[in-house]
């Protein structure tokens, strides 16, 4: 008998576990710098409480005057792309329908998902909630083109769903 085969004897497995760390950024369209400090918070308490209602646990989430930074534990029955759709498609609907920025606001078609591991998403947390001393000394550009290399996209000369035009 396989080793798998004994793990089924009498049936399916009693639990599914599921612990998937993905690091979500995006940005404005064109990376207009919009959100000033209060529209940053502002922004931050939304997505956090959309976030909890639609039962996604966020781990790290970073408001910067272009972009988005957010590290979730993935539940087992969430696809990447439909968190990112719901978060991104929420919010942008809010900042509009409640005047949050004076002229229509969208973010930048497209989005980053990086996985992290159990034994550095601490690191990434603390690397999320660094951002603003993080964006004294390197560009969102230069960030995310480091993201991109880390995670073995290095021959991506320029993804145009974030880099615009």
């Amino acid at each position: 008998m396989k080793p798998f085969q004994r793990l089924h004897k009498g049936g399916t497995m009693g639990h599914s576990l599921c612990k998937v760390y993905v690091h979500y950024v995006w940005t404005t369209k064109n990376r207009e710098r919009l959100f000033s400090p209060s529209v940053r918070t502002q922004l931050y308490e939304h997505l956090d409480k959309n976030a909890r209602e639609n039962s996604i646990l966020i781990e790290a989430l970073n408001v910067q005057p272009e972009h988005i930074h957010l590290l979730v534990n993935l539940s087992r029955t969430s696809a990447i792309e439909e968190l990112a759709k719901l978060l991104k498609g929420e919010s942008s609907h809010w900042i509009n329908h409640n005047s949050i920025i004076p002229a229509k606001f969208s973010w930048q078609t497209g989005y980053g998902a990086f996985s992290v591991s159990y034994t550095h998403y601490k690191n990434v947390i603390i690397y999320i909630n660094n951002q603003d001393k993080h964006h004294q000394r390197t560009t969102f550009m230069t960030e995310y083109e480091t993201l991109m290399r880390k995670c073995g996209l290095s021959n991506i000369q320029t993804d145009k769903s974030v880099f615009g035009n």
